[in-house]
């Protein structure tokens, strides 16, 4: 009997046959997932661009040592660019003059329903982009107010928060001291126009340095804030002695100053006073804003 020799099959098993899909399933995978990376990469580059050239534009307009930060909200960014509609961009600027006094303010913008469109943001034209509505604040260093007559005859000036109650009482009233933060259904503080203050420091009276509270009301009145002040005391926060009322009124004029804030950054008119412990900050709000009126008007 003659034997024949086995053939060899040279086709594949069908062990190494069901491999191969589930090779290819998982280069799809890997090139899907890099491709959402380059994406993904691609806005946030994008995003960076943008903040950028008007991070630029609002430090030329307002006249900044630094570059203001800038943050566009929102993800995707390049959906926004291509529609150039914003629904959200915020910007925290320092250093910012606010004629015809104030020198070193802090600015923060939150502007909402921006409209920029695409070909003039990248070509860095801010003149076309407009702010549907603009929620800014300035915020008052004591140093600034300091400044301000009769206010710059006072050594040492410090400015802190405390309650209505207590600017026109003192400890005979049924106040706090300090005053409590009134916040609204969504958790957000609630201003008003007016405010306590009190104003402390070292002021001169018959050839002697004495440190002197004064207690007054700071109230908003169009562009500028007032400050009313209603009582005064000696001493320090340990130890006060009540100024005789002869003495009072003699003296509290001396601390009955204006703070003229000029026109905010994008003209944004002053709705609310808050005291806080060596800064004032005034809030307002702005409608249809053009961006390239940044620059505040003395």
């Amino acid at each position: 009997m003659v034997s024949r020799p086995v053939a060899r099959d040279d086709r594949p098993s069908p062990g190494r046959s069901a491999k191969r899909p589930k090779r290819r399933g998982r280069g799809w995978l890997i090139a899907l997932a890099v491709l959402l990376v380059l994406l993904v990469g691609a806005d946030f580059g994008a995003a960076a661009f943008a903040e950028h050239t008007i991070s630029q534009k609002t430090r030329e307009q307002l006249k900044l040592a630094n570059d203001p930060a800038v943050t566009v909200h929102g993800f995707p960014f390049l959906t926004q660019a291509l529609s150039g509609d914003y629904s959200h961009i915020t910007i925290n600027a320092q250093g910012v003059a606010v004629p015809p006094k104030l020198k070193d303010v802090d600015f923060n913008a939150d502007m909402s329903d921006v409209t920029a469109p695409l070909s003039d943001l990248t070509s860095g034209n801010t003149k076309a982009i407009t702010i549907g509505t603009l929620k800014g604040e300035v915020i008052i260093k004591a140093a600034d107010i300091a400044r301000q007559a009769p206010l710059n005859k006072i050594e040492n000036l410090k400015i802190e928060p405390v309650t209505e109650d207590y600017v026109r009482n003192g400890d005979s009233g049924q106040g706090e001291t300090k005053p409590t933060t009134t916040t609204n259904e969504n958790g957000e503080p609630v201003d008003t126009a007016s405010a306590g203050i009190r104003v402390s420091g070292n002021v001169q009276i018959a050839g002697q340095k004495v440190e002197i509270f004064c207690f007054a009301m700071i109230e908003l009145d169009g562009q500028k804030i007032r400050l009313e002040p209603k009582r005064l005391q000696f001493g320090n926060d340990k130890e006060t002695t009540v100024v005789p009322q002869a003495v009072q009124d003699a003296l509290l004029p001396n601390f009955n100053a204006t703070i003229d804030t000029g026109a905010m950054p994008f003209s944004v008119t002053p709705t609310s006073v808050r005291v806080n412990s060596g800064s004032v900050t005034i809030k307002g709000e702005g409608k249809n804003v053009a961006f390239s009126g940044a620059q505040p008007q003395g």
